[in-house]
């Protein structure tokens, strides 16, 4: 899977949408889960998205010979680094693409230089696969858009 980090006004219109697509597909669609992923976010100083290209899968944005396959995206909260959205087409998973978008995420971290923590919420069933990148728990339990999650945290300074 080659892998693009990049601003949003730097990715091509087709890979844009296909994250976008696939953000829907999985959050929205697969996981029944309405909520308003275009939350700006992606707009603000600082936010970069981790965008895994590869082989079409059935279920990929493809045009040209684009397809994304998937997607997380990083923020900058201020006090912290926020990674988020990590997502993967279904003909994507269990191939260790997931692994490789957040060591580009955390790559990506490491080279802005500072020594912020990286927060995330995991969804509660997926926080053992965060933990195999060095978070751990960082607070209760809590009930986001009808799915438990769990407030993460990879301590760095």
């Amino acid at each position: 899977m080659q892998i693009i980090t990049a601003p949003l006004a730097q990715l091509d219109v087709v890979i844009a949408y296909g994250v976008w697509k696939l953000r829907q597909d999985v959050f929205v669609v697969e996981q029944d889960c309405p909520y308003f992923d275009l939350d700006g976010r992606d707009l603000e100083p600082g936010a970069v998205q981790i965008v895994g290209l590869g082989e079409a899968a059935p279920d990929s944005v493809s045009d040209g010979g684009t397809r994304v396959l998937g997607t997380a995206r990083v923020l900058d909260d201020g006090d912290a680094w926020r990674v988020g959205r990590v997502a993967l087409v279904k003909g994507a998973r269990g191939k260790g693409h997931a692994d490789d978008l957040m060591r580009a995420a955390l790559r990506h971290i490491e080279a802005a230089g500072d020594d912020r923590d990286v927060v995330l919420d995991a969804q509660s069933p997926l926080a053992p696969w965060y933990g195999k990148h060095g978070f751990v728990a960082d607070g209760a339990e809590f009930m986001e858009d009808g799915i438990l999650h769990t407030p993460m945290r990879l301590v760095r300074g």
